[in-house]
């Protein structure tokens, strides 16, 4: 039975997976930002395609905030920087996901032999007609393809988790799943200074957590939540001159911020001297507001706010970190984190006064799994 679980093809984790967008290395980081926000809910990622259209990178809209926040002159020359092609988005020093493209007669074996060795998604090219025939016949990168994650495999064994009941009720501490080498900012500290490590949670897909001085989890700051901000120069904007507190503040609001947090961020950007950011903002502003009022007009209903609901962009700014206990069973911990779309669990110690001690991540979890399938 365990030997038929890994043997299965890859295809068959990709029933229903929808499409995915994919853009040449060219194109503008500003059109990146434009094609997720104007796609549909499942595009909070794009595939971005190099030569022979291989695929050779993933973006989504955090990427692009972070490019804005920490490329140099970015912050005082955003047009110029919304400009530049979306191969400077990809990291170069290697501290990316990998994205590895498999093919989807692969075995379940091969893909999760792939994440384990470093890849953070995998590009399936999708089939047609039949089990046999592929989409633009299955080239490197050619035809349509879907992304495969972690959270697929990690459903996926979940679904005959009866095959592993040996570990299943064991605890994640035991399973020496708890890292403790997690990221962490203070409230106090400058947004800006969490800009490398949201770069980090981007290509582990976790976050970065916001711990105040007595060890205690108030929040968190993810890619999830940076890509629920629907208009990309204040959000820029906001990562820029606010504190860490005051930026997750920022982004609870399912709507505009309130009048306080606006001034505030126009007025850190006046005294850094980046008048081209607040130019931008306030064109952005107008603009969404235009567009919103236009869009009540012709439908008649109020102006609805699009989220993403793809892999770890799915969970909304307004839920509450999702936390365990060092006790907590495997399987119920796969549950939990499914059931809100996360790819990763903080771990708060019960005998420490619920401290933050950890995280559990899915990579960890896939890991127990191919252990015990060998």
């Amino acid at each position: 039975m365990a030997v038929r679980l890994l043997a299965n093809d890859v295809s068959d984790l990709c029933i229903g997976k929808p499409a995915v967008s994919a853009l040449p290395l060219s194109t503008a980081a500003g059109d990146l930002a434009a094609t997720i926000r104007r796609g549909p809910q499942a595009a909070a990622w794009v595939g971005v395609t190099g030569p022979a259209r291989a695929v050779v990178g993933r973006l989504g809209l955090a990427d692009v905030l972070c490019f804005l926040c920490a490329a140099p002159g970015a912050l005082a020359h955003p047009t110029a920087a919304l400009s530049k092609p979306v191969s400077a988005l990809l990291p170069k020093d290697g501290s990316g996901g990998e994205v590895r493209r498999v093919d989807p007669r692969a075995s379940v074996s091969e893909a999760l032999d792939a994440v384990l060795s470093g890849a953070q998604v995998l590009a399936v090219p999708l089939r047609s007609g039949g089990r046999r025939k592929l989409v633009g016949g299955g080239g490197a990168g050619g035809g349509d393809f879907c992304w495969l994650t972690q959270e697929d495999l990690v459903r996926y064994f979940l679904n005959s988790i009866s095959l592993f009941s040996h570990v299943a009720g064991r605890s994640v501490s035991s399973l020496g799943l708890v890292r403790t080498d997690f990221l962490s900012v203070r409230p106090h500290e400058a947004a800006l200074s969490a800009v490398p490590l949201l770069r980090r949670a981007i290509a582990t897909e976790t976050a970065v957590a916001v711990v105040n001085d007595d060890g205690y989890l108030v929040g968190e700051i993810s890619p999830a939540l940076l890509a629920a901000c629907d208009k990309t120069a204040a959000a820029a904007s906001a990562v820029a001159t606010l504190s860490v507190a005051d930026l997750m503040a920022y982004i609870d609001y399912p709507g505009s911020p309130p009048e306080h947090i606006l001034r505030a961020i126009k007025t850190g950007l006046k005294s850094k001297g980046l008048d081209s950011m607040l130019e931008l903002l306030e064109n952005e502003t107008v603009s969404s507001f235009s567009s919103s009022s236009s869009s009540d007009e012709e439908t008649g209903r109020p102006h609805l706010r699009r989220r993403p609901t793809s892999g770890s962009y799915g969970r909304r700014s307004t839920e509450e970190p999702v936390v365990c206990s060092p006790a907590s069973s495997l399987v119920a911990v796969m549950v939990q984190a499914l059931a809100h779309r996360s790819s990763y669990l903080w771990v708060l110690d019960e005998d420490d006064d619920c401290r933050l001690a950890g995280i559990v991540m899915f990579v960890d979890v896939l890991m127990v799994f191919r252990d015990q399938l060998q």
